[in-house]
């Protein structure tokens, strides 16, 4: 079951697949549904994705593919016509387009500040193609401690939310509810180890209790 506005937009998007063969821009589904953000846009094309209503092609922030339409329901209603097929493939390939959308910015990991004591502080405009599905957030990194692993102070983790993670895996670990870490995660039987990449730096080993996961690394950008 579909919510009105994400029935709205896959709507919205069929269509103007069928009239240009191009998908619209977060600008234009952001407007079409009046949202107030581009964020706004960016959980409903993620909700859709996770429901395997729509995909997007990969390396074209602006493509995207409907795999199948919802039924139609006197509670969901748009200006838009109602698609009855997925949209046919166009012979051309869209054209990319610099589409942004704005994700919460967090602060610095620092210690004594866990990420949720940092909620709603700034927003960070990122483009669309650099995020997959799911909800991100970013941060702002503090010192050298990942610095082999091409993670500098002062550029922005993208990262995704989760409360999981697999062996080598870059995350968010809050440890003891205080302190923030961006590491390298692993399993050491009942210990958790968390390894820096800068051989300055000793792993750091925990009790699974101690560890909270709270996202992984996506991406990042950097400002010169």
């Amino acid at each position: 079951m579909l919510t009105r506005k994400q029935h709205e937009l896959i709507c919205f998007i069929a269509d103007r697949l069928n009239e240009t063969g191009v998908s619209p821009s977060f600008e234009e589904m952001k407007e079409a549904l009046d949202l107030k953000s581009k964020s706004g846009v960016h959980r409903l094309i993620s909700a859709l994705e996770e429901r395997g209503f729509l995909r997007r092609l990969p390396n074209r922030a602006r493509a995207l593919e409907v795999l199948k339409m919802p039924e139609r329901s006197g509670a969901a209603r748009t200006s838009a016509a109602v698609v009855s097929k997925p949209a046919a493939a166009t012979p051309s390939l869209p054209q990319p387009a610099n589409d942004v959308i704005e994700i919460p910015l967090h602060g610095r990991i620092a210690a004594g500040v866990p990420i949720e004591a940092l909620e709603g502080a700034q927003m960070l405009p990122v483009p669309a193609a650099l995020l997959g599905s799911g909800e991100h957030y970013a941060l702002e990194v503090a010192g050298d401690s990942m610095v082999e692993a091409g993670i500098l102070d002062g550029d922005y983790a993208l990262i995704r939310r989760t409360d999981v993670a697999r062996d080598g895996e870059i995350v968010v670990a809050l440890v003891d509810e205080n302190e923030a870490t961006l590491k390298y995660f692993h399993r050491e039987g009942a210990m958790i180890r968390l390894d820096p990449a800068n051989r300055s730096y000793d792993p750091q080993r925990y009790g699974a209790d101690q560890v909270r996961i709270q996202g992984k690394l996506s991406g990042l950008l950097r400002r010169y």
